[in-house]
C-alpha cells in the first residue's frame, strides 16, 4: 500500500468515526432482547402469571401450551414472566429453575433430555454427552439431578412443533408425567408453537397433559406494532435520528404480514444499519424500503440454500436457460436441461412428473414463476420464469459443494447443448 492509499484509508476511518451516530443500543432491536415492558401483551402476561403463581405457594403449576403466529410475542412474553417468577421466588425462598430449550436446534428426544441434565452440571457435577448414551439412561440421570432437592423446574420448549414433527412426542410424554416419579422436585412444561395443527401429531394422552392450560397470542395490528417500535426506538436510537415517518412505515409493512413484530423490529434495525453505513444523519423512509429489499433477499437466499439437491439442480437448469435467453421455458425444456445436469453430477434423475411437482414447489416459494398459459388448439403449457437474478443464485451455489461442479457448465453458443 502506497502513502496516498494509506492517507485515503486514514481519512475514510476518520470520516466514519466522525459521522453522526445512529444507534445508542442496537441490541434492543434484536429478537433475543427482553424489554422491561411488553405493550399489548398484558392480558397474556396476566394469564401466564395466574397459571404459574401456585409455585409461590409451594404447589405444582399446570403444564401450559402457548401458540400464535411468528412474531406475536410468545417467546419474549414467556421469558419475561418466567424471569419475574424467578426474581420473586427468591424473595419467598422457593427454589425455581427455568430451563429454556429452542427445539429448532435441540430437536431430538435424547438431546432435549441431555440439555436438561446439563443445565444442573455446575450443581451436580453430572454431565451427559450430546450423543452416545441409551435414552433411558439419560432419562434416569435427569430424574436423579432434578430430584436432588426440593425445587420447581419449569421447562420451556420453544418451537415444540419442530421437535414433535422430527422426533415424535415421546419426550413430551416423559416430561409431562415425570412428577409421578419424583419425590422432592416438581416439573412443569411450557410448550410454545407457531403451528396449532401440530397438536394433530400428539398422542391424546400427551395432548391432554400438555394442554392443561392454553394461552393464545393474536397477531398485532399496525397501531400496536407502532407502540412496540416506539418503545424500543427510545432505547435503541439517539434522539432525533429517526424521521417521523419511519416507525409508521415499518409497522404498516409488518402488519401486512400477519402483524409480525419480529419483522417490524428487523426492518427498523436494518434501516438504521443502512443509514449508518451511508453516513446519513437521519434514518428515512428510503432506508426502510432498502431494508425491506435486503431482508427479502436474505430470506430468499436462505430458502435457496436449504433446498434439497434435486431442487437445486432443477433451479440451476432454469438459471442456465435464463442466461441463454431461453426463458420463459416449458416443463419439457427445463426437464431436458435438468437431465443433462444430473448426468454431470452422476445423479439419478427424477421423472418428469416429479420434476413438475418440484417446479410447483419452487413457484410456491417465490423463487420462480410457473404460470399455466393456453396455446389454443395446442392445449395448455406451463411458462417458467425466474424471480431471482441468476447472479444471486450462482452466489448461493458457490458455497455449496454438492452443486459446485455444475457452475462451470454453460450452453454451447446458439445450441441447447451443455458444455
Amino acid at each position: 500500500m502506497n502513502e496516498g492509499e494509506q492517507l485515503h484509508l486514514d481519512k475514510l476511518f476518520e470520516r466514519l468515526l466522525k459521522a453522526r451516530k445512529i444507534f445508542k443500543n442496537k441490541e434492543v432491536l434484536r429478537h433475543s432482547y427482553t424489554p422491561r415492558d411488553l405493550p399489548h401483551r398484558h392480558e397474556q402476561i396476566e394469564t401466564l402469571a395466574q397459571i404459574l403463581v401456585p409455585v409461590l405457594r409451594g404447589e405444582t403449576p399446570s403444564n401450559i401450551f402457548v401458540y400464535g403466529k411468528t412474531g406475536t410475542g410468545k417467546t419474549v412474553t414467556v421469558k419475561f414472566v418466567t424471569e419475574e417468577l424467578k426474581k420473586i421466588s427468591k424473595k419467598y425462598n422457593i427454589p425455581v429453575d427455568v430451563i429454556y430449550i429452542n427445539c429448532e436446534i435441540v430437536d431430538t428426544h435424547y438431546r432435549v433430555l441431555a440439555n436438561i441434565v446439563n443445565h444442573f452440571k455446575h450443581e451436580t457435577g453430572i454431565e451427559v454427552p450430546l450423543v452416545g448414551w441409551p435414552t433411558d439412561e439419560v432419562y434416569a440421570k435427569l430424574k436423579q439431578v432434578i430430584d436432588m432437592k426440593e425445587r420447581f423446574v419449569i421447562i420451556v420448549l420453544d418451537e415444540i412443533d419442530k421437535l414433535v414433527k422430527k422426533s415424535g412426542d415421546e419426550v413430551l410424554y416423559s416430561l409431562t408425567r415425570i412428577n409421578t416419579e419424583l419425590k422432592r422436585a416438581k416439573v412443569s412444561v411450557i410448550g410454545i408453537s407457531n403451528d396449532l395443527k401440530f397438536k394433530e401429531y400428539l398422542d391424546p394422552r400427551v395432548l391432554s397433559s400438555l394442554s392443561e392450560e392454553e394461552v393464545v397470542f393474536p397477531p398485532y395490528d399496525a397501531t400496536q406494532l407502532r407502540d412496540i417500535l416506539t418503545q424500543r426506538a427510545e432505547e435503541a436510537f439517539y434522539p432525533g435520528v429517526l424521521d417521523e415517518s419511519v416507525i409508521p412505515l415499518c409497522a404498516a409493512l409488518a402488519a401486512r404480514e400477519h402483524g409480525d413484530a419480529r419483522k417490524a423490529l428487523d426492518l427498523l434495525r436494518v434501516a438504521g444499519e443502512i443509514a449508518e453505513r451511508e453516513g446519513a444523519s437521519k434514518v428515512t423512509e428510503k432506508h426502510v424500503w432498502k431494508a425491506q429489499e435486503k431482508i427479502e433477499q436474505d430470506m430468499m437466499e436462505e430458502v435457496i440454500k436449504t433446498l434439497p439437491l434435486q431442487s437445486k439442480v432443477l433451479l440451476y437448469a432454469i438459471v442456465l436457460l435464463d442466461e441463454n435467453g431461453e426463458l420463459p421455458a416449458n416443463t419439457g425444456e427445463v426437464y431436458s436441461v435438468y437431465r443433462e445436469l444430473c448426468e454431470h453430477l452422476d445423479l439419478e434423475p427424477l421423472t418428469q412428473r416429479r420434476i413438475s411437482d418440484l417446479i410447483n414447489e419452487l413457484d410456491m416459494l417465490g423463487i420462480i414463476n410457473a404460470k399455466v398459459v393456453s396455446k389454443g388448439r395446442y392445449g395448455r403449457t406451463k411458462e417458467i420464469r425466474l424471480n431471482v437474478t441468476p447472479y444471486k443464485i450462482r452466489n448461493v451455489f458457490r458455497y455449496d459443494y454438492t452443486i459446485q461442479p455444475l457452475l462451470t457448465i454453460s450452453f454451447e453458443s446458439g445450441q441447447r447443448r451443455l458444455i
